[in-house]
């Protein structure tokens, strides 16, 4: 019987144990995705810019990105492009 409680107890430590480390892995794939995100949005507002200033119209770069008219304003303006 002892035994038996040992073995359940050794199963527990080493279940739970596993579920921290999984937990912690997750975490850190979780942010490694946050910061490519991030890199993703600013790369894709840099090539936004790029085409407005290279003559692309605004409709088109809305139809190529899926944003809004209104969210392709917003990047521009951030980033010194006036409206056309």
């Amino acid at each position: 019987m002892a035994d038996d409680l040992a073995a359940a107890v050794r199963a527990y430590e080493v279940a739970r144990s596993a579920a921290t480390d999984a937990q912690e892995e997750a975490a850190r794939i979780v942010a490694a995705a946050k910061t490519d995100v991030v890199a993703a949005r600013r790369r894709l507002a840099d090539a936004i810019v790029a085409a407005a200033r290279n003559g692309m119209r605004h409709v088109a770069i809305v139809r190529a990105t899926g944003y809004t008219r209104e969210r392709v304003r917003q990047i521009l303006r951030a980033n010194g492009v006036e409206a056309d």
